[in-house]
């Protein structure tokens, strides 16, 4: 018997009732998939999943995306293209995972990519005793509460997305430093974005390192996007996940971003994460 528990806050909902490292029947993915799109964010608690089992049920939906290019120096030893470490232990001086422990700033999972994955499936190994919680703000409802004149002001606009930093701004790869927004490497999107499955429109803001507005002088560019991130973290806009090891969080990145809270380095934290390949963003008025 599955049982879905809303939060009470703006996105998210506990589900109940399901043991995602045992095969899943069409009748049990459905009503996980309908909670999905109704909550945006689902966390399953009490989970025990291997990566195998990790990998099988977020290729249940839909095709899996390989893992993303880690942060210079980060050494990962896991029997995987699909699965991603999120972690800040360190063997040998060197990382087994990205992101460490800093404050990881409000973004949208490799917004980036011409092609961003739909969504993320993150799952707690270790955690650190406090710190560390994930805080995700809910797109549609950031949308629908714009100013009419901010509404009508994005609706043509596009914006780039840096793929030179990762969350926590470490440098991905052999990038080279971006000086100048305008300049920076990565996909251009729409600002606003509608879901190809619930045609709603949502803020597509990817995260504000080196986010430049195409078309706009760089002062223009900053104020305006200032403006947008001030609005879309507002807290009646969030819901935050304190973490347990065993728990599997799953959120949509066409309109859900997302954020970590930084804790003590002298904690062990490792998470693994798989991200579900996605569409190209587009904007239907």
């Amino acid at each position: 018997m599955i049982n879905v528990i809303p939060s009470g806050k703006a996105l998210c909902a506990d589900v109940e009732g399901v043991d995602l490292s045992e095969p899943m029947d069409g009748n049990t993915l459905k009503l996980i998939i309908d909670a999905w799109s109704q909550h945006l964010v689902l966390r399953f608690r009490d989970q025990k999943l291997s990566d195998q089992a990790l990998e099988r049920f977020s290729a249940r939906l839909g095709k899996l995306d390989a893992a993303p290019m880690y942060t210079a120096g980060t050494r990962v030893d896991v029997d995987s293209d699909f699965v991603t470490v999120i972690s800040n232990v360190k063997i040998d001086g060197k990382p087994i995972g990205d992101l460490g422990d800093g404050e990881s700033l409000w973004h949208t999972d490799m917004s980036y990519n011409e092609v961003p994955p739909m969504a993320s499936a993150l799952y707690a190994l270790e955690i650190p005793a406090t710190g560390g919680n994930t805080g995700f703000s809910n797109m549609y409802l950031a949308y629908e509460t714009l100013p009419d004149r901010l509404k009508h002001r994005i609706a043509s606009m596009q914006c780039k997305h840096d793929a030179s930093r990762n969350s926590t701004g470490g440098r991905r790869g052999d990038y080279p430093d971006v000086t100048n927004p305008k300049d920076a490497p990565g996909a251009v999107h729409p600002i606003v974005r509608t879901h190809p499955t619930t045609g709603r429109n949502a803020l597509f803001l990817g995260r504000r390192l080196n986010a430049y507005v195409m078309g706009l002088s760089l002062e223009d560019s900053e104020a305006l996007l200032d403006d947008l991130w001030d609005h879309a973290t507002k807290p009646e806009l969030t819901w935050h996940q304190e973490w347990k090891v065993g728990d599997l969080v799953l959120w949509d990145n066409r309109c859900v971003m997302h954020r970590r809270d930084a804790f003590n380095g002298g904690e062990r934290r490792i998470m693994h994460r798989t991200q579900i390949a996605g569409d190209k963003p587009v904007y239907v008025p």
